[in-house]
C-alpha cells in the first residue's frame, strides 16, 4: 500500500521542487497539503499549491488554507528569496480548483486520525499549522508513524539571523510548541533536517540544464528553469555563488526513506527570549536539557539525491507535456 503522507509547506521554490518530487512517487499517497504562511503569504501558498497540482493533473489532493499569521510574531515573508509569487520568475497558470473548506490545523488532525499509526508528516515550512493542530489534539503525535521537519541550524550559521534558520525565525513559538508536544515516550522522535545538511543540496545550473535537456519544451521544465534562475540569482547576490540550496527535497526524500540518512539523538529546544539568539535551535546531545526528543539528520548522499531529483522532475515533465 502507498505510504500516506501529509505535507505542510510555505510553497516557495524549493517547496515546489519537493512537492513535484513527491508527485512522481507512486508509493506515496499525499493525503493533503497544509498551506503555511512563510516564504509568501498564505493565500499565495494556497494558489501555488493548487496551480502545481492542477498542472500535474492531481486535483484529487486537497489543499488546506492555514493560519495567515504566526502564533505570536508579525508575519515576515521572503519575496527577495523566492520572488513576489513564491516561484521566482515563473508565473504559474491560475488554478480553477478551489481549496478545501477544512483549515490546515483540522486537516492535520483528520489525517492523523484517518491514517493512525501509518501517517508520515512532512513539515517544510514554519510550524504554525502543526502547532495549532497539536492544541486541538495533544495526542496527535502518538498517531504518526514519523514526522520529518526541515528547519534549524546545528553547528553552522543561520540563513536568516547569524544563528537561526528561516522556518524557525518565522514562528519560533510554534516550533517550540511542536518539539515540546513530541517530547513524550509514546510518540516518534521527529527527524529534523537542518541547514548543516540541507545546504549540501546545491542545485546548480548544470542540474537545471540536465532537466531542460531531458524534458525539452515541457511546462514543468520551463516553469522550473524560470523559478531556479531567480533562486540562483538570490544566492549569488548573498555571496553564496550561482547555485541554490534546495532544502526541502532532501527532507521529502528522508521522509519517504529515513534509512538513507544518518542521524543522532538530541534534545532540541528553541530559544524564544534572546535579543541576538531568538529562534536559535539548541541541540543538546549530552543530556543536559533532558532525554532526546528528536533525531538530527547529520548526513546523506546528497549527490545521489540531486541526481534522483533531476531525473524525477524530468520524467514528470515528459509525462504531463
Amino acid at each position: 500500500m502507498p505510504t500516506p503522507l501529509f505535507l505542510d509547506c510555505d510553497t516557495g521554490i524549493d517547496d515546489s521542487l519537493a512537492l513535484l518530487y513527491l508527485l512522481t512517487r507512486p508509493d506515496v499517497e499525499i493525503t493533503g497539503i497544509a498551506s503555511t504562511a512563510g516564504n509568501v503569504a498564505t493565500d499565495t501558498v494556497v494558489e501555488n499549491n493548487l496551480a502545481w497540482l492542477e498542472l500535474c493533473g492531481r486535483t484529487d489532493i486537497p489543499v488546506h488554507p492555514g493560519s495567515p499569521v504566526p502564533l505570536v510574531t508579525p508575519l515576515r515573508t521572503a519575496e527577495d528569496t523566492h520572488g513576489p509569487h513564491g516561484t521566482g520568475y515563473a508565473r504559474l497558470a491560475t488554478a480553477v480548483t478551489a481549496p478545501s473548506p477544512v483549515d490546515a490545523a483540522h486537516a492535520w488532525c483528520r489525517a492523523a486520525s484517518t491514517h493512525a499509526d501509518r501517517l508520515v508528516g512532512l513539515a517544510i515550512g514554519p510550524l504554525t499549522n502543526l502547532a495549532l493542530a497539536l492544541r486541538l489534539d495533544p495526542d496527535l503525535p502518538t498517531r504518526l508513524d514519523r514526522l520529518v521537519i526541515m528547519g534549524g541550524a546545528f553547528g553552522v550559521p543561520g540563513n536568516t539571523t547569524p544563528v537561526a534558520e528561516w522556518n524557525m525565525v518565522v514562528d519560533p513559538e510554534a516550533a517550540a510548541e511542536v518539539f515540546a508536544a513530541f517530547d513524550r515516550p509514546d510518540a516518534p522522535d521527529p527527524l529534523v533536517c537542518g541547514l548543516d545538511v540541507t545546504e549540501q543540496m546545491s542545485f546548480t545550473p548544470a542540474h537545471a540544464q540536465r532537466l531542460a535537456d531531458a524534458a525539452p519544451g515541457t511546462r514543468v521544465a520551463g516553469y522550473l528553469t524560470d523559478a531556479l534562475r531567480f533562486y540562483f540569482e538570490f544566492h549569488d547576490a548573498q555571496g553564496e555563488g550561482y547555485q541554490a540550496f534546495v532544502h526541502d527535497p532532501l527532507a521529502a526524500m528522508v521522509a519517504l526513506d529515513p534509512d538513507r540518512a544518518s542521524t543522532t539523538p538530541a534534545h532540541l529546544a528553541v530559544e524564544l527570549e534572546g535579543a541576538l539568539t531568538r529562534a536559535m535551535t539548541v541541540a543538546d546531545r549530552r543530556g543536559m536539557l533532558g532525554a532526546p526528543n528528536v533525531r538530527l539528520v547529520t548526513g546523506a548522499d546528497v549527490d545521489a539525491m540531486l541526481d534522483e531529483l533531476v531525473d524525477a522532475l524530468a520524467r514528470l515533465g515528459v509525462a504531463i507535456g
